[in-house]
């Protein structure tokens, strides 16, 4: 698949790109790994960084094409003017199907590279809700308010229903169709049943941001074909 198909919109000042899971936004420290931003500089020279999402999450991504572009975009961020929303499969069904998290994430002192909630983290606010309740798991979305490393991730462990396929927060596990359908069989030329949904199941689905010029933006990133295959399948067994 070229970049190219993963653009949704872009200006003279930025390009917005619906990232799969698995690529790195931006170069990591060591530089060696292959990154969005490294493949949207190939294309357009000049490319800067106005917000992130984990590598493992898939979905909406904002680069600037200019400095003055990305000062202004830079700024709305950093002021919380933006509006940030992700889909995403929970394990399970919540009890309250509408709520607020508002609990503070730190680094764990220990492990490099895992949050935790800790008094005296950083005030980290997501509020969701239930789209879908399938019972085994459920389509949440979720309007994050502070922009914390691993925040959905952390805050959905909180309450007891992690993002499907979370190897740090959660169990880990992929989807199975076999876990979806009973009559469900290996075809011949396979020798074990590939997931479904193998990544974490979580997206970054809309943004809403001022344009340079003062318009209001509103973009959504459709969900990759995995999540869409795996949310298909989880309505026909619901229907049933």
């Amino acid at each position: 698949m070229k970049i190219t198909d993963w653009i949704i919109s872009e200006t003279e000042n930025w390009v917005a790109v619906n990232k799969p899971s698995g690529l790195l936004s931006i170069p990591d420290r060591e530089g060696k790994e292959i990154s969005l931003k490294v493949l949207l500089k190939e294309k357009y020279g000049n490319i800067f960084t106005v917000h992130r999402i984990d590598r493992d999450t898939s979905g909406l991504i904002v680069f600037a094409k200019n400095e003055a572009a990305h000062k202004h975009l830079c700024k709305q961020f950093e002021d919380r003017q933006t509006k940030k929303i992700y889909t995403g499969l929970v394990i399970g069904s919540p009890a309250n199907k509408k709520g607020s998290i508002d609990s503070p994430i730190a680094e764990h002192p220990a492990l490099n590279g895992t949050m935790i909630i800790h008094r005296k983290g950083k005030e980290s606010l997501t509020d969701y809700e239930v789209l879908e309740d399938f019972g085994i798991y459920s389509l949440l979305q979720f309007q994050i308010h502070t922009g914390r490393t691993h925040q959905i991730r952390v805050h959905m462990k909180e309450i007891g229903h992690p993002i499907v396929a979370d190897n740090i927060y959660g169990d880990g596990k992929p989807i199975l169709i076999s876990a979806l359908k009973k009559k469900y069989k290996l075809s011949k030329d396979e020798l074990e049943e590939r997931p479904i949904l193998g990544r974490l199941a979580l997206h970054a689905f809309q943004l809403v941001f001022k344009d340079v010029d003062g318009t209001m933006i509103e973009l959504e990133a459709p969900h990759h074909k995995d999540m869409r295959a795996t949310l298909q399948q989880l309505a026909k067994r619901k229907s049933k």
